[in-house]
């Protein structure tokens, strides 16, 4: 399965307010451009540096010292996820859309297996990733940017479910964020890719 995903064009909104929508979609797995030594299409993996060996084991951990989980972002626009930490285990889906944030669950050597707002896990190589942090607007329902963080803040935009941000910072139950030209505060309750309590600067 490949697994895109994908920005539409911002919507006409009332007032000052403008909607930024996100899109999801699924399709089939277009054929490789051409094999890697697993035979499932690794180009992209070398081409962003991934060794041509292994590991030994999908349930070993070998951290780099971070905290466990973490939340990061997604490097480029091309993210080939597998079912282990290696070349040779398959790609599952492919991820298209760079500074998504994922949760970085378990390491082991350069791999990391990462979760999506969704909850799917699956291996990634360490250097498609970036510790620049994002979110994803959760809810079923658009959410106000606010310029302050406050409630009674003026209104900046609506983000629909689904958009993803640049992560600025976060003060208890505010985070600042850009997205689509605008900057302003979400309720941290409001998004994925930060942590309760976690304190996060710029």
């Amino acid at each position: 399965m490949v697994r895109f995903f994908r920005h539409a064009l911002p919507l006409a909104a009332p007032l000052a307010a403008m909607v930024l929508a996100f899109a999801a979609a699924s399709a089939p797995a277009a054929p490789p451009t051409h094999t890697g030594t697993d035979g499932t299409g690794a180009a992209s993996d070398q081409q962003e540096g991934e060794p041509q060996s292994d590991a030994a084991h999908p349930d070993a951990v070998v951290r780099s010292g971070l905290p466990v989980p973490r939340f990061v972002t997604l490097r480029s626009n091309e993210v080939n996820v597998r079912t282990g930490p290696g070349v040779r285990y398959p790609v599952e889906w492919v991820f298209v859309k760079a500074g998504m944030p994922v949760e970085i669950t378990a390491e082991f050597d350069t791999w990391r297996r990462i979760r999506d707002v969704e909850g799917t896990q699956g291996w990634v190589h360490q250097s498609t990733l970036s510790g620049r942090r994002g979110i994803i607007v959760t809810g079923q329902q658009s959410r106000t940017l606010r310029r302050d963080a406050a409630s009674a803040s003026e209104a900046v935009a609506q983000l629909d479910p689904g958009v993803i941000a640049k992560l600025r910072k976060c003060k208890g139950p505010w985070c600042q964020v850009d997205v689509g030209g605008f900057r302003g505060w979400l309720q941290r309750d409001e998004v994925w890719g930060v942590y309760p309590k976690e304190e996060v600067g710029e």
